[in-house]
């Protein structure tokens, strides 16, 4: 099959490249940076360059490739983010949701590509009311976190985006919070850091339950969804939805490092603002029921337990790096 990878060098999209090559698939992987051509050739596919928010740059882009399915894996995420100023944080990346997803949709039905699949997200933004697990018939928060209603808008249109899309079949990925190598939670990662320096506490009685996925699994669910399933949303986190209560000294002793400390929601409201306490003590988890029957998804990693002993350094698997 023919592929078309928008983010192919991001931390998703390093991953998936290679695993879609060694499957036999022709794959055209769009990148902004031309110094990241050799690293798409050594795993043999082919570099096209285009910004994801310059339309008539996409639009060449996918024509060249002609093909059969577009992944969308771009965002714009760097070190870690400021809770606090959430929506700015996430401004580029919402962009990317947006405009960046309607210029790959027009580009698709320009080409006559037949699906589109986009990176979207299942973990914070899900109604924060009822048991601490989501499916995909749940609602999203109708009432958010101020600092992250503008984010939160951008989840939402990609979602409606694709499923409204004439003449293309449209599938969103509510991913967890992503981790392993290339990203905050890796063995070298900024939230990593700050994890062994005890500057990661837990807010109030941290009962907010965390989706996580492992960027390799990410990779599998995009593939699994190229050919499986019909077009929808599919929550795409582990097994193991958990509080942080419950997963953030794990990662702690897995990184060698002491407990991680406990302040009280107002010194956290104080400090790290509204969505830190919302995430630390409110949020839910997502079901991957819907996305392991429909998809057949299988996970490397079913649960972050194992994830964080294995899948924090990196994994030989034929991966691209940036250098």
């Amino acid at each position: 099959m023919k592929v078309f990878v928008a983010g192919a060098t991001g931390a998703v999209g390093k991953r998936l490249v290679p695993l879609l090559v060694a499957q036999g698939h022709e794959v055209v992987a769009m990148t902004r940076s031309s110094d990241r051509a050799g690293a798409v050739r050594r795993v043999g596919a082919e570099p096209v360059f285009a910004d994801g928010l310059d339309g008539e740059a996409v639009l060449a882009a996918v024509r060249h490739a002609r093909p059969e399915v577009v992944i969308h894996q771009m965002t714009a995420l760097e070190g870690t983010v400021n809770l606090k100023r959430f929506d700015q944080a996430f401004a580029m990346t919402n962009r990317l949701r947006t405009e960046g997803l309607d210029h790959l949709i027009a580009a698709a039905r320009a080409s006559g590509a037949r699906r589109v699949i986009a990176q979207s997200y299942g973990s914070w933004n899900f109604e924060r009311t009822g048991g601490p697990i989501k499916t995909e018939e749940d609602p999203l928060d109708t009432d958010p976190v101020p600092a992250m209603r503008q984010t939160l808008a951008a989840i939402r249109y990609l979602e409606s985006a694709l499923a409204t899309a004439e003449g293309i079949e449209g599938v969103a990925l509510r991913y967890g919070n992503l981790y392993g190598p290339g990203t905050g939670f890796a063995d070298d990662g900024a939230v990593t850091e700050l994890i062994r320096h005890r500057k990661f506490p837990i807010i109030g009685n941290g009962a907010g339950a965390w989706s996580f996925t492992h960027v390799d699994d990410a990779a599998g669910a995009a593939i699994a969804a190229m050919e499986g399933g019909s077009a929808g949303v599919y929550n795409a986190g582990d097994d193991e939805p958990a509080p942080a209560s419950v997963w953030l000294p794990e990662l702690a002793k897995v990184l060698g490092a002491k407990p991680p400390r406990h302040v009280p929601v107002w010194l956290g409201r104080l400090v790290a603002g509204e969505a830190a306490v919302s995430v630390f003590t409110k949020i839910r988890g997502g079901s991957n029921a819907k996305a392991r029957r429909e998809l057949g998804w299988q996970l490397l990693f079913p649960s972050w337990r194992q994830g964080f002993r294995h899948g924090l350094s990196e994994i030989p698997n034929g991966s691209m790096t940036s250098r």
